[in-house]
Formats: C-alpha cells, sequence, structure tokens
C-alpha cells in the first residue's frame, strides 16, 4: 500500500498534466479531462483511506476485555449501573418467564397495518387520532403501543396453538408519542404487552396473572379491582387498578391506576388467521417507566431520557 506521501506526489505530477490541455486539438480535451478527473478522484480516495490507516496506527489498543484499574491517566475509575428502566425490565420479564411466558422483542419501526388495522382500528376511526403518532417522511410509524406486535405474537405462535398448546407471549419494547413533555408525560417510554390465546381463556386468569405479578414484584399481598376502559383490540376492555404497595406508603386507602387490559377481539384474532369461535384471548399492556417511577419515588418521568450521570450514579 502506497504511503501519504507517495500517494501526494502522485497527485502533484497529476496536476501538471492539466496543462497539457491547451495544446490538445480541441475536439480530444473533454475525453482528456474526463480521464484526468476519474485518476484524480481515485487518487484522492486512495490517499483518505491512507491517512486514516496512518491515524490508526498511532492509536494505543485497548484491550476492552481486560479488568480495569486506577492508573497515572485516569487515578479514579468509577464502576457504571445498569440502568433504573432496565433493571426494572429485566425484574417483570423474569417474573414472566417464571409463569411460563416466552419473550419477543418489539420493533422500533412500524407501519399502519401493525399499528392499526391489524389491531381493528378502522380506517379514519378517531381512535387513532388518540395515539399522537410519529411518523416518518417514508411513511413509517415509531410504535405509539406495544400492542403494534400482538398480530405478530399471534401468527408466530398459531402453530402451538392448533398442536393443543396455548399462546403465551410477553413483549417488551420503547414507544413514541408526540405530545408535550412535562414531569409525568415522556415522548419516548418502555412499555411490556402480553398476549394469551387458548380455547378456554377467561378474564379471570387474565386477572390472576395480572394480580400474581404485582404481587411478586413488590413482595406483598395486594388488592385490585378494574374499571371500564376502551381499546379497539379489546372486547370488553378493562383498566386495572391496584392497591397502593406497603413499599409507597399505602395502607389500604389508595389504588394506582397501572395498566389497560380485555379479552382480546374477535376481529383481532381473524386478521391474525385464529378462529374465534374455538379459540379465546385476553391481552394487556403497561409502562415500565411508571413502575420505576413508583418503585423509587420519583416525581419526574424526564429523569429516564435525560441522561444525566448524577440521577443514574443513584441506582
Amino acid at each position: 500500500m502506497s504511503t501519504v506521501e507517495e500517494i501526494k506526489k502522485e497527485l502533484k505530477a497529476l496536476n501538471a498534466e492539466y496543462a497539457k490541455i491547451k495544446t490538445i486539438a480541441p475536439e480530444e480535451r473533454k475525453t482528456f479531462g474526463i480521464e484526468l478527473n476519474k485518476k484524480r478522484q481515485e487518487l484522492e480516495k486512495r490517499l483518505k483511506s491512507a491517512e486514516e490507516a496512518a491515524e490508526s496506527e498511532n492509536i494505543e489498543p485497548i484491550d476492552i476485555t481486560a479488568p480495569s484499574a486506577p492508573n497515572e491517566k485516569i487515578p479514579e475509575i468509577k464502576q457504571g449501573s445498569k440502568h433504573p428502566l432496565m433493571t426494572e425490565l429485566s425484574h417483570v420479564l423474569d417474573i414472566y418467564s417464571r409463569m411460563g411466558f416466552n419473550i419477543m422483542e418489539a420493533r422500533q419501526l412500524d407501519d399502519e397495518f401493525h399499528m392499526f388495522e391489524s389491531l381493528n382500528f378502522p380506517e379514519g376511526h378517531p381512535a387513532r387520532d388518540g395515539y399522537d403518532t410519529f411518523r416518518t417522511r417514508e411513511g413509517f410509524i415509531p410504535p405509539a403501543h406495544t400492542s403494534t406486535m400482538q398480530y405478530r405474537a399471534l401468527t408466530r405462535y398459531k402453530s402451538d396453538l392448533e398442536a393443543g398448546g396455548q399462546i403465551a407471549v410477553v413483549i417488551p419494547g420503547r414507544v413514541f408519542r408526540n405530545e408535550d413533555v412535562d414531569a409525568t408525560h415522556e415522548h419516548t417510554f418502555y412499555q411490556c404487552e402480553g398476549v394469551f390465546v387458548s380455547k378456554d381463556a377467561t378474564m379471570g386468569q387474565m386477572l390472576g396473572v395480572l394480580k400474581s405479578l404485582f404481587e411478586t414484584y413488590y413482595g406483598q399481598d395486594l388488592k385490585i379491582k378494574t374499571q371500564p376502559g376502551y381499546f379497539p383490540f379489546t372486547e370488553p376492555s378493562l383498566e386495572l387498578l391496584i392497591e397502593k404497595p406497603k413499599s409507597l406508603g399505602g395502607k389500604g386507602d389508595g389504588w394506582l391506576e397501572m395498566l389497560g387490559c380485555g379479552m382480546i377481539h374477535p376481529n383481532v384474532l381473524k386478521t391474525a388467521g385464529i378462529d374465534p369461535d374455538k379459540y379465546k384471548g385476553f391481552a394487556w399492556g403497561g409502562g415500565i417507566d411508571r413502575l420505576a417511577m413508583l418503585k423509587y419515588g420519583l416525581t419526574d418521568v424526564r429523569y429516564f431520557e435525560s441522561g444525566k450521570l448524577e440521577f443514574l450514579e443513584e441506582f
């Protein structure tokens, strides 16, 4: 490989060639100039590569697998910490895994079909406006809820269902909503979706799963209750509330709304190729940010996306 200096000499010699254009017949000048420009572009490309290679040679390699230790350049090495949202998400997924749920990862860029059509949102339905959806110039959608993965979960595990089993899957993911940011609202946050389908799935089973989740998460027996909700992809739709845990100062005198849930709408099952007369299912979705805020007594959701080390070092 030529050195930087050698390539620069070639460029200098090539520049002298341009002076010959005046001595060439007019009809040949265009072809001559094109060829010179091609040579120049190739030399400049080689020069850039040679300069990058030379720069890399001067960089001292670092073994990122070696244990760290203080030295004269870095007298104090601080131990990093896991982001609190990832800690709580891992905890939640561990609970679901021990219940027998599979885990699917959500996408961070999706489309109209998975965001709306597959979830029983008719075209032009006003409920679409309630999600404050971001859109790219190409028409893609950063998902506003992890429910965009329901169709994929249903179709991926449909063979298990038809073989006499069930669909049991949870889907953690990052979601995005185009709304004003304040202490309780953020445009970027995390959710965890749940989908369960079997021949005899019931609302009682759903409430049992969710009660078990929150009791295991908070380490105590908890009362739960529901109130009516509305989601196009579940019928009936509910909002689940739990008794305020003792870890949050609860004394049986307060309720916290934790997530939305309900029985999967027959149209959602049909879209995924599942017979709603033969199979039933339920689904739910809730925010991981909210869980973490409640657990640590935080008052501002914006802390999680702030990137401030002072905040992260507390965990």
